[in-house]
């Protein structure tokens, strides 16, 4: 009897660590991997224009967090700001920054991605990529943090620019300009345009 027991435990302790290996969320690597992969899928497969900026749209939700994104870029900006225009900001940032990119990946034709080095450091990570053209190359790293669904983007760095830092000098200047208001004003005028 004992040995049944002891074989239904290890059993069982396989099963439940399989599982559990199952549920752990993929590495920066293989998730960034995917996700490029992925996008050029969608990029060079059927549908028009906007049914692949839908598409990209979708895959890229998951893949990166813009609310730390938008509060690494807008930094002292959201100081001693509302409940409300803060979530007003984080939800026009999140439209803004995900048409950019899904944008620029339609305007690179589906470029062949290289893959360097994965640096995990705890709970944060960097990915270093390059994106290939027929005439150019350009390093693209990715910053990532490990949340409770998995490892998401913070932070795009192309070719040693980071995007959040040049959103944040764009962000003060038009604060600084105008007013935080008056961002916003932008902000929403950019997304209702067309894409």
């Amino acid at each position: 009897m004992s040995a049944r027991i002891a074989l239904l435990v290890a059993t069982l302790s396989a099963v439940l660590g399989a599982a559990a290996r199952a549920a752990q969320p993929e590495d920066p690597m293989a998730l960034t991997r995917d996700v490029l992969g992925r996008s050029n899928t969608i990029v060079r497969g059927e549908g028009d224009r906007k049914q692949k900026l839908a598409a990209l749209s979708d895959l890229l939700r998951g893949f990166l967090d813009t609310n730390a994104l938008a509060r690494l870029a807008a930094g002292k900006n959201l100081e001693d700001r509302t409940p409300e225009e803060e979530r007003e900001f984080l939800t026009l940032f999140h439209e803004f920054f995900v048409r950019t990119y899904v944008q620029r990946l339609l305007l690179f034709d589906a470029p062949d991605f290289e893959f360097g080095e994965e640096r995990v450091n705890g709970d944060r990570a960097e990915v270093a990529t390059a994106v290939v053209t027929p005439g150019d190359r350009f390093a693209v790293d990715y910053t990532l943090h490990r949340t409770p669904a998995g490892w998401r983007v913070t932070d795009i760095v192309v070719e040693g620019v980071s995007l959040a830092r040049n959103f944040r000098s764009q962000f003060d200047a038009a604060v600084a300009k105008d007013s935080f208001q008056g961002l916003l004003e932008r902000m929403r005028a950019k997304i209702a345009a067309p894409a």
